[in-house]
């Protein structure tokens, strides 16, 4: 892979295929519209490059850790004493325990994980994984560029496409779920409708997160009424915050509910997920001590809201942080180890920067397939956020 990752470099050293490169990457995503704001989604020049062996060991990684949280799923559906754990409010654990009417909570999810020595999940996105369309966009705009061109003819693989695999868990919850023949399919975000142009709807794909329908509570009643009722089939389902939650990694990795999980899970759950447990004021005193190897989060939040990473901040305004996170649901995890890789960078010309890099596959039906990579200079990855970009993955060999 570093002869593979060398040989992209050295096409870039050509300054003619390096300018239509730049000029590829801008137009591409202007045409695409990938962008936040203003600012293109991604100013990386290189995809990450994976050997298919290690894309097949995330890969394994990943079903492994999703196996876990399927047994966790089902214990939480069982027992009230361990859902209060997850901190649910009333409607939220009203539309959890109801029927989805299909197989799956999440018939889509996102693991998120840095790869370095071995892959560590540090979140798990059951609700609404993003980021699928804009990474088969982004991989399109590569597969056009001057360079990745270049780059294949002596290092073959692929870009591995994730929308056509929503789509088809999509249709598959819906034949699961049975009342209708033929799916009539809204996207719900923010503002969405049960009926679009005269046409009842039955399928509805959610991009927003239960949290953020439950904030408008008024407007998104009809579409928390149909899910109840059995009148609609939504995906995710509203069972996926059971995992969705900070706290679902706290309950995989407490040694108190190791029964709960099968040898194989439980070998996983050491291997892959990092030491999470819910702050209490039992463990503040431990947690103020080790600023430098723990990172606080917020149990229900998103885009890297509310989190604080010890080691980039001072011992005083960690201090605080421990503070608040005993007042509220929050989270404490293990830090793990954050790979850097060296990247072309769009700026006024080629530049090469030190960039921290994440690797999170995304599930279909607990099957692996394609992920999300981000790239910031931040301690924080997150697109959302304010920093960084996202770029496809490109598996050589595959």
């Amino acid at each position: 892979m570093k002869d593979a990752v060398a040989a992209y470099h050295e096409l870039l050293a050509d300054d003619r295929l390096a300018a239509s490169t730049l000029e590829g990457l801008r137009e591409g995503q202007a045409a695409r519209r990938l962008a936040f704001g203003e600012r293109p989604l991604s100013v990386a020049l290189r995809p990450q490059i994976l050997s298919k062996r290690r894309y097949q060991e995330a890969v394994r990684a990943s079903q492994a850790v999703y196996s876990a949280l399927q047994a966790l799923e089902r214990a939480l559906l069982q027992d009230q004493g361990l859902r209060a754990e997850l901190d649910l409010d009333a409607e939220e654990e009203r539309l959890a325990l109801a029927d989805p009417g299909c197989r799956s909570s999440s018939p889509s999810a996102r693991l998120d994980s840095f790869f370095a020595d071995r892959v560590r999940y540090v979140e798990y996105n059951a609700e609404s994984p993003a980021g699928m369309a804009y990474g088969d966009n982004l991989a399109e705009v590569f597969a056009g560029l001057p360079v990745m061109r270049a780059f294949r003819r002596r290092f073959p693989g692929r870009f591995v496409k994730t929308s056509e695999r929503q789509l088809a868990a999509m249709l598959r919850a819906f034949r699961q779920w049975g009342r209708d023949s033929t799916p009539v399919i809204a996207i719900v975000d923010s503002k969405g409708r049960l009926h679009a142009g005269g046409a009842a709807v039955n399928l509805v794909y959610r991009r927003v997160l239960t949290s953020e329908l439950l904030a408008r509570a008024d407007e998104t009643r009809a579409l928390r009424d149909a899910y109840l009722a059995g009148a609609v089939c939504v995906v995710n389902t509203f069972r996926a915050k059971l995992l969705h939650k900070k706290m679902s990694l706290a309950l995989l990795s407490d040694p108190r509910y190791q029964h709960l999980y099968t040898p194989a899970q439980r070998a996983a759950i050491r291997r892959h997920v990092p030491w999470t447990r819910r702050v209490r004021p039992r463990l503040a005193e431990r947690v103020a001590r080790r600023r430098d190897h723990l990172v606080l989060k917020p149990n229900d939040e998103y885009g890297g809201k509310g989190v604080v990473l010890g080691w980039t901040v001072d011992q005083a305004e960690w201090e605080a942080a421990v503070e608040v996170a005993q007042t509220q649901s929050y989270v404490v995890q293990e830090a793990v180890k954050v790979p850097r890789e060296r990247y072309p960078i769009a700026a006024e010309g080629v530049h090469y920067l030190d960039l921290a890099i994440d690797l999170d596959p995304y599930l279909f039906d607990g099957r692996a397939a394609g992920c999300l990579t981000r790239l910031s200079a931040a301690a924080l990855l997150n697109v959302t956020a304010g920093a960084g970009s996202v770029v496809p993955t490109f598996v050589l060999g595959a």
